[in-house]
C-alpha cells in the first residue's frame, strides 16, 4: 500500500474509532501524549505517527494498531487464526494463566491426551 493510501486510512480509522467513543480529537491527543494538532493533521491523513505515537494512539483509542493501519487478516500473523472457536476460547483463558498453573494445565492435558476418545 503506498504511503499517501496508508495515512489516509489510518487517519480515518482513527477517526472512526474516537467517534464511536464519543471523544474529541483534544481528549484523544491528550490521552495519546501528543498535541491536538498534530492528532489532528493524523486524522485528515496529512501525517504519518511515529510507531510510539501510533502505540500511544491506539491505547487512546482502544484499538490495535493492525486495525488503525486497515491490516486484512491476512496480513497479521497470528497462530492461533486456523483453530475453531474453542480451541481460540482455550488459548485466550492459556494466556492469562501465571507461569505455575500453566505447568500444572500441561500435566493435566498429557494425562488427558493419553485417554483414548471415541470421536478421535
Amino acid at each position: 500500500m503506498e504511503d499517501d493510501l496508508l495515512q489516509k486510512r489510518l487517519g480515518e480509522a482513527a477517526r472512526t474509532a474516537r467517534e464511536e467513543l464519543g471523544l474529541t480529537q483534544a481528549q484523544v491527543a491528550k490521552k495519546a501524549g501528543m498535541s491536538p494538532a498534530v492528532y489532528g493533521r493524523i486524522e485528515r491523513g496529512g501525517m504519518m505517527p511515529s510507531v510510539p505515537a501510533l502505540r500511544r494512539m491506539a491505547v487512546a483509542l482502544g484499538a490495535s494498531p493492525a486495525v488503525l493501519l486497515d491490516m486484512t487478516r491476512q496480513e497479521v500473523p497470528s497462530s492461533d487464526r486456523d483453530l475453531s472457536p474453542e480451541a481460540r476460547k482455550v488459548v485466550g483463558l492459556v494466556r492469562t494463566w501465571s507461569e505455575a498453573r500453566i505447568a500444572v494445565g500441561n500435566e493435566l492435558l498429557r494425562v488427558l491426551d493419553a485417554v483414548p476418545m471415541v470421536d478421535d
